[in-house]
Order: structure tokens, then C-alpha cells, then sequence
């Protein structure tokens, strides 16, 4: 079964199929803000996006960030560093890339698992590991 999330008119915000989450290119809703900024916004579109699929950052895969200037590397950097889970990091590559809206200064994309879900030894219901 194949279900997509945050449709959009060209794309799906995520598409979960076999227990794995797929994530399109994410980008900042506000613009303004530097890369710093927009990374946060990014990572918190990122985040509700994996809630909605039943899954969380600690079970992110891989990540692929795509930065327009790699001056803003540091800013994008301090972002992740305060949102990452220190004990569930990602595969991450970071490339350079000119972006398809020059006002974006980062995308971010991804694959994660959905976490197990193990039956309880003194219940019927299921829980997630």
C-alpha cells in the first residue's frame, strides 16, 4: 500500500510505502529568514510531517540538504545541530545546488523508517518500539 501525504499540486510532501517514509524536497514557508532560519522552519515541517506518518527523527535514515550558498553553511549547520537527536543520527550528505526559488537558501529531503510495532506481552494492543 502506497499513501501520500501534504498533496500538493505537483508533488506529495511524503510518500510512505513499506514501513519507509519518503520525503520531498522541503523548503522554508518564510522566505525572509536567513539560512539558519529557514533550516529550523524546514526541520519543523520535517518533523510534523514524520508525526503525521507515525514516525520521528529518530528514525530518519538518510538526509540530503541542499544548500544555495555554501557561505550559509555554518548557520544551516547550527540549525540541525540544536534539532538532530544526538543518539539517532542520520546518513547526511550537504551539496551546494542552485535552488529552483532563489529566495530559498536551503531544501532538505529524506528517507526514515517507521518504528516497529511489537506486540505486548500483556495486552492485545500493540505498541511502538
Amino acid at each position: 500500500m502506497i499513501t501520500r501525504l501534504a498533496e500538493e499540486e505537483r508533488l506529495s510532501g511524503a510518500v510512505l510505502h513499506a514501513a519507509t517514509l519518503y520525503l520531498a524536497g522541503q523548503v522554508a514557508d518564510d522566505t525572509s529568514l536567513d539560512a539558519e532560519g529557514q533550516t529550523a522552519d524546514i526541520l519543523r515541517q520535517i518533523d510534523a510531517l514524520l508525526d503525521q506518518a507515525g514516525t520521528s527523527k529518530r528514525y530518519l535514515l538518510s538526509v540530503q540538504i541542499f544548500i544555495a550558498d555554501m557561505a550559509d553553511f555554518q548557520g544551516m549547520n547550527r540549525a540541525w545541530d540544536a534539532w538532530l537527536d544526538p543518539n539517532h543520527k542520520p546518513a547526511r550528505a550537504t551539496v551546494k545546488a542552485e535552488l529552483a526559488n532563489p529566495a530559498w537558501r536551503v531544501e532538505i529531503t529524506g528517507v526514515a523508517a517507521l518504528p516497529p510495532v511489537l506486540p505486548r506481552p500483556d495486552q492485545t494492543e500493540t505498541q511502538y518500539a
